[in-house]
């Protein structure tokens, strides 16, 4: 069996407050407090943002998470990442993908943004009508 890797830094680069949201709820949840950093876009010129994103991403393999696809955070994260192997991006991030990467950080990079695409994929379910398998017990 082959030894871990260096663990995964992770950046959550996202619009407003919704980074320190993200990365708070994982740390609640998870008690890892070391495993992401929250960035936000918030009144930044991209120039800016693209030198905060490589301060955090660090020396290591770094995987950073955006909110959203097409959005300024996605765009300055991709251009980022075009130079360097060691990086790569997750775009539309959620908790369920935020939370398997903290415990699977040792994996290698290109082995865990497919395992975190799809445990994002997963955490996503509609519900359009009452399932008969939900109980329907008061909570409280």
């Amino acid at each position: 069996m082959s030894e871990p890797g260096p663990a995964v830094q992770g950046v959550v680069f996202a619009h407003g407050a919704v980074a320190a949201a993200l990365v708070d709820a994982v740390s609640q949840i998870t008690g890892v407090r070391d495993a992401l950093v929250p960035l936000s876009n918030e009144q930044v010129a991209p120039t800016v943002l693209a030198e905060r994103l490589r301060e955090a991403a660090g020396a290591g393999p770094t995987l950073i998470f955006t909110d959203l696809r097409s959005s300024s955070c996605s765009v300055v994260a991709r251009r980022a990442v075009e130079p360097d192997t060691r990086w790569a991006v997750i775009c539309g991030a959620n908790l369920p993908m935020l939370l398997d990467f903290v415990f699977n950080r040792t994996l290698p990079l290109d082995v865990l943004v497919a395992r975190l695409v799809d445990r994002g994929r997963e955490g996503v379910l509609a519900v359009l009508q009452p399932s008969p398998d939900v109980d329907r017990a008061d909570p409280g």
